[in-house]
């Protein structure tokens, strides 16, 4: 059985110029292609079904980087994911912990 992950995307792209704009634009819009969603100002997630999607994703990311800026790549346990407080603001529908329904059929 696989184990659900959550990547966790955080960036800072320049934004200063017109292209720079274009870049962080068409990266956000790679991410939300990709199945990612937006946790917070420029932190994006998504669940991935066990380590081999979790290198998939991660082969795509990288594959899709701006050439500038500052990007981070974290991965943790759908468990570990769980322990997120929030302390100030409304958890989403998104965060809640993602629950796998299996059809079992004979």
């Amino acid at each position: 059985m696989n184990k659900f992950m959550r990547m966790l995307v955080m960036f800072d792209l320049p934004v200063m110029t017109k292209q720079e704009r274009r870049v962080a634009t068409q990266f956000r819009n790679f991410l939300l292609k990709d199945g990612y969603y937006m946790v917070q100002y420029s932190v994006y997630a998504r669940v991935c079904n066990g380590s081999d999607a979790v290198e998939k994703h991660r082969q795509r990311l990288k594959q899709n980087l701006p050439d500038n800026g500052s990007i981070r790549l974290l991965v943790i346990t759908e468990k570990q994911y769980e322990s997120v407080e929030i302390l100030v603001g409304k958890l989403k529908e998104q965060d809640k912990p993602f629950i796998c329904e299996q059809l079992t059929i004979f």
